[in-house]
């Protein structure tokens, strides 16, 4: 496969999943409406809830997560060859420069944060600057300036957006469904309450799959753009398997950054199961290493 290829059947197949996570939640909202009687009403109101509650996020998210992960903004005095290779880059993408962070922990890795290019920030850490060569480097900066270029950060926080909007149609469902059947229990019964509340069980791990599948698809999509601006595979390949056979865990990551990284940050490893793998936050690097030797 060339990197044409990649990149286009990556974009193809992020699209398929997305359109199947708008059939999935309109399929949950018909259900819901028609087991409590409020029908579109039900959407909207749990529509106007999550749109309240995640409009905030979007625009704060990205602090956050550097908050957490505690990175530290640093200048080109500071870390002359990192920020260096950004910028370079940067400019050979047409990107503009994203904001530089440096996180003090000894395992290699790296992600990249923002609503859009123009609020955007790349952080690195320490452990990865020491263990990379100069190449192996611009390969892992320029994967995370194709999450950048690609709007992977924006259409990630869509998804958790998506994923929260899931869980808040069935809070609203079960509470529906508990005050209708004081009042109106002819209208929660029948067929749609019994596949609502099967529904409200398992729609949130449905959610969460999806999330992490389209998190997978961008995943090979950024190492296949990252080669374009490098035209050099070899140098990602070989910054994949110096970050994925490091034993060090990265000490301030958590469940809910671990999609960010470029590779999984927690170390653990990944079962051959298919549907072990359905839960995984990353693509296997063995199959990432072997697609980038192959282009």
């Amino acid at each position: 496969m060339n990197v044409y290829n990649a990149v286009s059947a990556n974009k193809r197949k992020t699209w398929i999943i997305m359109v199947l996570f708008v059939v999935f939640i309109t399929t949950l909202t018909y259900v819901y409406g028609q087991a409590n009687g409020y029908g579109l009403t039900y959407a909207g109101i749990a529509l106007v809830i999550a749109g309240i509650t995640s409009f905030g996020s979007y625009y704060v998210s990205d602090s956050l997560v550097l908050a957490t992960t505690g990175a530290k903004q640093v200048s080109q005095d500071q870390s002359p060859e990192l920020y260096k290779t950004v910028e370079n880059l940067s400019i050979g993408s047409g990107l503009s420069m994203p904001k530089v962070y440096l996180i003090d922990d000894p395992s290699p890795n790296a992600f990249a944060t923002g609503r859009d290019p123009k609020h955007a920030s790349i952080a690195v850490t320490t452990g990865l600057l020491q263990k990379l060569s100069k190449t192996e480097l611009e390969g892992v900066i320029a994967h995370e300036l194709s999450h950048i270029k690609n709007f992977d950060t924006r259409l990630m926080a869509v998804t958790a957006i998506l994923v929260g909007f899931v869980a808040i149609l069935g809070d609203i469902f079960m509470r529906s469904l508990w005050f209708s059947g004081k009042g109106r229990s002819n209208k929660a019964g029948g067929i749609f309450a019994v596949i609502g509340i099967v529904f409200v069980l398992l729609s949130p791990i449905v959610a969460s799959l999806i999330q992490l599948a389209i998190s997978r698809k961008r995943e090979f999509l950024a190492d296949a753009s990252g080669v374009l601006l490098t035209r050099y595979p070899e140098g990602l390949a070989s910054a994949l398997e110096k970050i994925a056979r490091d034993p060090l865990p990265l000490r301030t990551a958590s469940n809910a950054t671990a999609h960010l990284f470029i590779e999984n940050p927690f170390k653990n490893k990944s079962s051959g199961a298919w549907f072990s793998s359905l839960f995984n936050t990353h693509p296997p690097a063995e199959e990432r290493i072997k697609l980038l030797r192959s282009m």
